[in-house]
């Protein structure tokens, strides 16, 4: 079936709002405890099917099935693609980044001790953005820190107001492969990408003589920060829906203390669409998108946050299938309207990934 024939988007009208667009019930919401993150309850949760499951328990089995897309070259591509994300820690550093080799050219001073005197936050934020996607940024977008979203036990100093937030594009082609591995691939380029946009803008606001968290996954939750800094809305899939590249993106955030002006969020009609389309429900692996009509606030299972009005996903079935397909799936991206609209295209083999070459 191809999703092209089922959804279509038309022209994207995005418009600047006052308010997040998202409906938060707070006798419900809490601080979520990063403990409850599905991948930190393989670990410890006795109580679910997916306790003490790795997702490469079957690889072996699957490369020796011989199954196009599944192939020692894909997989060796797909662990390569984590490479700088899982090596370098300096991606996600709280101080400034440890040197393991003196530079080429140094001039000795520390950036560090003075601080650079922000008159205009506004034009502070054009340089952060600017920055940014210098470094590899997709999208760039700035807002307050809303604490809510901060994980339980979290301690940020209160200092610390302003959160950029950055998108990066994962390949098109790679993703339109999935459940195959290339799409597992272009996930880990995305994060190692990330790891390095996040060093780069980190360190920049260092030498500014400010402070930064470097976060990706950790610390807070990423989607709520980015809607609250204008970079899209939440879709059906559990996943930021932009209007440039729809869900198509990997997330990551800095704390600082660097005087910047806020983004206003933004809508253009994910939720009206998504109530409508459900292509991505449709075609998950299991069934793990709701196929409600109506968003609610009702939870799937332990990994979700409760406290929004939205359509919840069961991401214990999304882990458990990871455990049988071998690697990450990425198929609720892939057919999404939002993804086809901006990537071109609804579908790539495996084998036509190899061919673009």
């Amino acid at each position: 079936m191809n999703p092209n024939r089922t959804s279509r988007i038309s022209k994207i009208k995005v418009k600047r709002v006052e308010k997040p667009p998202y409906v938060i019930d707070r006798s419900r919401l809490r601080r979520f405890d990063g403990k409850n993150i599905v991948f930190e309850r393989v670990m410890w949760d006795s109580s679910w099917e997916g306790y003490k499951r790795m997702y490469d328990e079957n690889v072996l089995n699957i490369v020796a099935e011989g199954k196009l897309g599944y192939s020692r070259v894909d997989f060796a591509l797909a662990y390569a693609s984590w490479i700088v994300h899982d090596a370098f820690e300096g991606g996600f550093s709280w101080k400034k980044i440890k040197l393991y080799r003196t530079p080429a050219v140094s001039v000795g001073i520390d950036w560090t001790k003075t601080k650079y005197d922000v008159d205009d936050a506004r034009k502070m934020s054009i340089y952060v953005k600017r920055a940014a996607k210098l470094f590899g940024a997709s999208l760039v977008g700035i807002c307050k820190l809303n604490r809510d979203w901060l994980y339980a036990g979290v301690d940020a100093p209160e200092k610390f107001e302003n959160v950029i937030v950055v998108a990066v594009e994962m390949d098109t082609d790679g993703i339109a492969t999935s459940p195959a591995v290339p799409a597992a691939a272009a996930t880990g380029v995305g994060y190692s990408k990330m790891a390095f946009v996040l060093a780069g803008v980190g360190e920049f606001i260092r030498n500014l003589g400010y402070e930064a968290i470097q976060c990706g996954n950790d610390t807070a939750l990423s989607i709520p920060l980015a809607i609250d800094a204008g970079l899209g809305e939440l879709g059906r899939n559990g996943l930021l829906i932009t209007p440039q590249y729809g869900p198509r993106v990997r997330l990551c955030k800095i704390f600082t203390d660097l005087p910047l002006e806020p983004d206003k969020p933004i809508e253009f009609g994910v939720k009206e669409f998504c109530r409508k389309c459900k292509l991505c429900a449709k075609h998950c692996e299991t069934k793990a998108i709701s196929m409600d009509d109506e968003p609610s606030f009702n939870v799937a299972c332990r990994s979700n946050n409760p406290g929004a009005l939205k359509w919840y996903v069961d991401v214990e079935r999304c882990y458990l299938y990871w455990c049988e397909n071998g690697i990450d799936c990425s198929t609720c991206i892939k057919v999404c309207p939002y993804t086809i609209a901006s990537a071109g295209k609804a579908n790539v083999a495996p084998n036509e990934f190899w061919n673009l070459v």
